[in-house]
């Protein structure tokens, strides 16, 4: 692959002037067996790379864990770019956002109560030296200098939007030198950040989804020279449990994509591809309110949450073609769908007592944080003892994100970081009552300084102004299903507890999983975590890759954390629900 050079107000590709037309396309949000696909349906709309982030927490869970298999393996996925005649711009972090848990951060680092993330701090720093030590090299290979499909590589993400450190980002820059990155380095930041988010030395590129001239103009005032770039280009945003789901116009975003393309500059998608936030990764927001994002990451982008091209896809293409070559090969069909109503899930197993637990509770007089306990992900059970019968008023510091509480074993209520909530009348019939929260994680923060997100309780557990001491802390991250011990019976089932089923494939093909009357929960299938769902919306069904599912019996099994309805049932759809847009 040739070598990206900078000269003057331009970008140089072997030997002439080249234009990056780029998508996102997160490898970690895709089914693997699906990367080639999308990376296909990227060239044929026009694109010439593709830009990914780069998970610091799924790569490395544990300070002495590092993980580049099965779909993490980043190797294996800019291979599959090149292959397809792809550039790549690579965005490592450390820090990504990204809409993902923890922006990136492993929860790992919270465990030291003074650890200052994104920052010259030693332990941060002494833990992002660890994490590119083991990342760069297997990556090196595949930079452009050594015939790979890498251009160039991003400093950070959005950091004048966080600090103003340049020394930080100075330290960052030089690391991944050190470690032999020698192709161009950037930064990127929203207009009113360049100042204090990018780096002398370093291309500047500026993140907007509109007034693409005040953008630029921006970008060219804070650097007079250098190619111009938007390294976001926002054609679609995220949805939040609770509220509605975002879409852009197709006609105005192509309109606003001409007027910045007609400028000269080099654009980066954002997002091409959006995908799924599987399982627990999703992220949250916090301006003062804390807000949790939906699974999906479908992001109204040009290829929707299946891969399939929507009328974004079409539109972008025609304002492609207007810049540069577009193949010539008809637009991607869309894929086949798997339809199965009615699937019975007849097999129930309580969370409480039936799940294995790979570690002991852990005795503590004040409850622990997830991090604390060692734990990334899921839920924690919190218990103590009550002292005394009556009428009681249950407070709680803080809650991180939101605690199902039970008195012997009886549901009682719920208090959510989201609603401010921090008390809870109750009744407890008899001394030595046994009060039980069940703490989810709902995602940590991924953006401004609400990213020293811990989780759990946080902070003293109070009973009629007394606190309560003497907990045992539980955790339980559901990193494996294995070991549940099922039952079957139609009777009803109150609290949190866990419905299996099966049904038969002829021909596996991606389908989205509908949960009609269900409340809260999350969806495994064939022991693959689809994500969570929430009747609150605005998401109403799970992307279920098709190959996840295999010819002949699959199984589902869904976690309900309230009470499941009366008829048991899920479907597969060939079509998602997303929810109602904003009028």
């Amino acid at each position: 692959m040739p070598v990206l050079q900078i000269e003057g107000d331009d970008f140089i590709l072997d030997g002439e002037p080249f234009r990056i037309i780029s998508g996102g396309l997160h490898y970690f949000r895709v089914h693997p067996d699906h990367w080639a696909d999308r990376l296909r349906k990227a060239r044929l709309m026009g694109l010439n790379t593709v830009e990914t982030y780069v998970p610091w927490n799924l790569h490395q869970p544990r300070p002495d864990t590092f993980r580049l298999d099965a779909g993490l393996d980043l190797p294996a996925f800019l291979d599959l770019a090149a292959a397809e005649g792809l550039h790549v711009l690579l965005r490592p972090g450390p820090y990504i956002c990204a809409e993902w848990e923890g922006g990136g951060l492993p929860s790992w680092l919270l465990a030291d109560p003074d650890v200052r993330l994104r920052s010259q701090d030693p332990t941060y720093l002494a833990a992002v030296d660890g994490y590119f030590g083991h990342l760069l090299p297997p990556v090196l290979d595949r930079l452009a200098t050594r015939g790979g499909p890498v251009l160039a590589v991003q400093v950070e993400n959005e950091y004048g939007a966080y600090a103003d450190d340049t020394a930080h980002l100075a330290h960052l820059a030089a690391l991944l030198r050190r470690l032999g990155v020698d192709v161009p380095l950037f930064t990127c930041d929203q207009p009113a950040d360049l100042g204090r988010g990018s780096l002398p030395g370093t291309l500047a590129t500026a993140n907007f989804g509109s007034q693409s001239g005040r953008g630029l103009a921006a970008l060219r005032a804070h650097r007079p020279t250098g190619p111009l770039m938007c390294s976001e280009f926002w054609n679609g945003w995220f949805d939040r449990w609770g509220a509605h789901h975002v879409v852009r116009d197709p006609a105005q975003a192509a309109q606003e994509l001409d007027e910045l393309l007609s400028t000269g500059a080099s654009v980066n998608l954002y997002m091409f591809h959006g995908g799924t936030s599987f399982g627990f990764t999703n992220g949250a927001n916090d301006k003062h309110t804390y807000r949790p994002t939906v699974t999906s990451y479908d992001y109204d982008a040009p290829l929707d949450e299946s891969g399939d091209p929507t009328e974004k896809y079409e539109a972008f293409r025609t304002v492609l073609a207007k810049y540069a070559p577009v193949p010539p090969e008809p637009t991607p069909a869309r894929g086949p769908k798997l339809t199965a109503p009615g699937i019975a899930l007849t097999e129930t197993a309580p969370l409480f007592g039936s799940l294995p637990l790979p570690d002991a509770p852990v005795p503590s007089e004040r409850p622990l944080t997830m991090e604390q306990l060692g734990q990334d992900f899921g839920f924690v059970r919190y218990e103590t003892v009550l002292p005394a019968a009556g009428p009681a008023l249950l407070e709680v510091e803080d809650v991180r994100d939101r605690a199902q509480v039970f008195v012997d074993g009886q549901p009682v209520g719920v208090l959510e970081r989201e609603r401010h909530e921090h008390a809870l009348a109750l009744a407890v019939p008899r001394a030595g009552s046994v009060l039980r929260l069940l703490v989810e994680n709902q995602g940590r923060v991924n953006y401004g300084p609400g990213i020293h997100d811990r989780k759990g309780l946080l902070g003293g557990v109070r009973l009629n102004g007394a606190e309560l001491t003497g907990w045992t802390n539980q955790p339980l991250p559901l990193a494996s299903l294995s070991g549940l011990a099922f039952t079957g019976g139609a009777g009803p089932v109150v609290g949190p507890a866990f419905h299996r089923g099966t049904f038969e494939v002829d021909t596996p093909a991606d389908t989205f999983v509908h949960l009609p009357g269900w409340t809260k929960g999350n969806v495994w299938v064939n022991a693959f975590h689809l994500g969570r769902y929430w009747s609150r919306g605005p998401q109403r069904s799970l992307y279920l890759p098709g190959p996840v599912l295999r010819p002949g019996r699959n199984e589902i099994t869904v976690l309900e954390l309230h009470a499941a309805p009366t008829a048991r049932t899920v479907d597969l759809r060939a079509a998602p629900d997303l929810g109602p847009t904003e009028d």
